[in-house]
């Protein structure tokens, strides 16, 4: 009977398919929601949703949101939170659009037109943020305040400060240069897009054989050549098909027109080109890439999760968590005035509301991604995803006619169903 019973003890459990698969069931789940969302809105406008337009529009629109993301997700994961960065947006906005339009001028010479305007704008710029960020941080790690109440206090004091950089005036038009970060004014056309489409899919599936192969070489269990397979098919197809259809939203014949004027050409009959990917959307493909390998490859990223897992164990284990803590939050104020470049840069000017409310975006797009607000656990990718989706469900509503309280009645709602959601998802995983 002893032996019955130790041999059934021995017995290695029979994988599920998924499991074989190794799918990230969360992940499935939120690009499931993803899909049902776009269909829904797709039908609900009358096939307006999935149009290479709005594709394009939708993607350039969630950059801001989801570069902000990325560093809110290791703020999160250390058990903090980041209340202030529409605000530090809107200080880094204001700042890299005064110096534009007025201190480069007026002290230095630099006018608009000029190659150096839009370099030492942004350079300044990002130093402004990455200052203000450690300066949450040391006020966080050092002086022990709560993230909450630090960040909750450079909410007010960051808004309002660049509402005095500017006198409350909008302020612009920005460089063209600058420009080039916002969307449809800096585009890398067809060719380069497909350039660029077909180099992102060979580096996917050398990932995918060369993390295979390390699999095999330590003995760990691998999937099927066939899931292999399909996996790589599945993310070759959504690559280059992502680049189909950027390329496929044409370049209005009137701006065509114009383009070919400034440069004292006739527009040939006929003549018709897409935009291609923004660059903007290739900053954040940078930017995904960095914090992923920052996140899984770096000791700074092992620091984060493990203070995140276990902040007493971490602190014993030698870690300076308050250090730690400083670069994690000027690493989110770096983020912030990225993505401020991004954001006026779109729009070609600073105005006053700009970062509105996304403070609750950016948290959302973490949560929903499943950065858990114990500490511990986040990836970039969901983060990314959770603000795609987010912005997304906004868009989708807008062009329903749904109207603005509502929808940020939806957008909170959304929130708090995703946390209850990570708990339960999170409670079933302990039980199991």
């Amino acid at each position: 009977m002893a032996d019955t019973t130790n041999s059934a003890i021995d017995a290695p459990k029979k994988r599920s398919l998924l499991e074989t698969l190794e799918v990230d069931t969360r992940l499935l789940g939120m690009i499931g929601a993803f899909v049902i969302l776009c269909i829904a809105f797709n039908v609900l406008t009358d096939g307006r949703f999935l149009t290479p337009r709005n594709i394009f529009n939708l993607t350039i629109q969630t950059v801001s949101v989801a570069i902000m993301a990325t560093g809110m997700v290791f703020v999160i994961v250390t058990r903090h939170i980041d209340l202030s960065v529409g605000s530090l947006l809107a200080t880094c906005s204001a700042f890299m659009a005064m110096l534009q339009t007025a201190w480069l001028p007026g002290i230095f010479g630099i006018d608009l037109g000029s190659p150096f305007v839009a370099p030492i704008a942004i350079v300044l710029g990002l130093a402004l943020g990455a200052a203000i960020g450690a300066f949450h941080g040391w006020l966080v790690g050092y002086l022990t305040i709560p993230a909450f109440i630090v960040t909750l206090g450079g909410l007010l004091v960051w808004r309002n400060a660049a509402w005095y950089l500017t006198r409350g005036q909008t302020i612009g038009p920005l460089d063209q240069n600058f420009a080039l970060f916002g969307g449809t004014n800096g585009t890398l056309g067809e060719t380069w897009s497909w350039i660029i489409g077909f180099v992102a899919a060979g580096a996917a599936l050398i990932i995918l054989f060369l993390s295979r192969r390390n699999k095999i070489a330590h003995e760990f269990p691998v999937k099927p050549v066939w899931a292999e397979l399909s996996l790589s098919a599945i993310v070759v197809s959504a690559i280059l098909g992502f680049v189909a259809v950027l390329n496929a939203y044409q370049i209005p014949t009137r701006r065509l027109e114009r383009m070919f004027e400034a440069r004292g050409e006739v527009m040939p009959e006929g003549y018709s080109v897409g935009y291609g990917l923004p660059i903007s959307v290739v900053l954040l493909i940078l930017v995904a890439i960095a914090m992923s390998v920052v996140a899984s490859r770096t000791r700074f990223g092992r620091y984060i999760f493990a203070t995140g897992g276990n902040p007493d164990a971490a602190d014993l284990s030698g870690i300076n968590t308050r250090l730690l803590t400083v670069k994690i939050f000027a690493l989110m104020g770096f983020l912030c005035a990225l993505s401020a470049v991004v954001a006026s840069a779109r729009l070609t000017f600073h105005s006053n509301d700009i970062g509105t409310l996304d403070e609750l975006r950016v948290i959302a797009a973490a949560v929903i991604g499943g950065t858990a607000l114990s500490g511990g656990i986040g990836t970039i990718y969901g983060a990314i995803l959770g603000a795609l989706i987010m912005q997304s469900l906004q868009s989708g509503m807008a062009m329903v006619g749904v109207d603005a309280p509502f929808q940020n009645i939806v957008v909170g709602s959304v929130l708090v169903i995703a946390v209850l959601i990570d708990i339960i998802y999170r409670k079933r995983l302990g039980a199991g």
